[in-house]
């Protein structure tokens, strides 16, 4: 059974999504929040597998509770899946800085979100396309003097960076391997050890590493 809490000001949404999971044989919802302050203190006291967050809500958002979250010691293994109004919303690439395992739009159907929950739970980061576009133009738009500093790729291996570069742009583990005539098991041995090598959480922070080091850079 994975144990989820659902944070956002709204109390409709909040109720809808609540019942959603609670008609899901797998899935439970284990408390609400109404606030980014009421997430974090749950999540401590709670520990849900996954934090359904909203973006945007009142005294501490989405994107500093997820922050409050991820590095608080007593909830290492709970993880954060982002929800938001706007496929645009400029708090993407700072909601998975911050820690976010996945972000999904409000408008996702009610099977791809389950679906997301059982992923994020299972240790899995979720970037669907249109949050990894989101995310290479958010990092192209800062200045270079705004980025953060870039991390060393010395220690991967040539076929590691293949795979780095592809996970950054978008690409999932089956279409990875179809690219590179590799076997699904293979290529999920090689996102293992970037993992371990480049002492990234999961997938998403792969992704931001891989531009900030600028093994792959954002097009004009």
């Amino acid at each position: 059974m994975i144990h989820v809490l659902v944070a956002d000001d709204q109390a409709l949404l909040r109720g809808s999504f609540r019942a959603l999971i609670d008609t899901t044989p797998d899935l439970t919802a284990v408390g609400e929040a109404a606030d980014g302050a009421e997430a974090v203190e749950l999540a401590r006291t709670l520990r849900p597998d996954v934090v359904l967050m909203d973006v945007r809500m009142p005294h501490l958002d989405g994107i500093e509770a997820t922050r409050q979250i991820h590095q608080d010691t007593g909830t290492p293994h709970v993880r954060v899946l982002m929800l938001t109004m706007f496929d645009l919303d400029a708090h993407v690439f700072a909601a998975l800085r911050a820690g976010a395992a996945g972000f999904l739009l409000k408008d996702t159907p009610p099977a791809d979100l389950l679906n997301a929950i059982r992923v994020v739970a299972a240790g899995e980061a979720l970037l669907a396309p249109t949050v990894t576009r989101r995310l290479i133009a958010e990092f192209a738009r800062r200045p270079q003097t705004e980025r953060p500093l870039p991390r060393a790729l010395d220690g991967i291996t040539d076929r590691e960076r293949q795979v780095l570069t592809m996970v950054a742009r978008g690409l999932s583990n089956t279409e990875i391997a179809d690219h590179l005539h590799l076997s699904l098991a293979t290529v999920k041995t090689y996102i293992g050890r970037l993992l371990s090598k480049l002492g990234a959480r999961d997938r998403a922070q792969l992704v931001i590493t891989a531009y900030e080091s600028g093994l792959v850079t954002p097009a004009p």
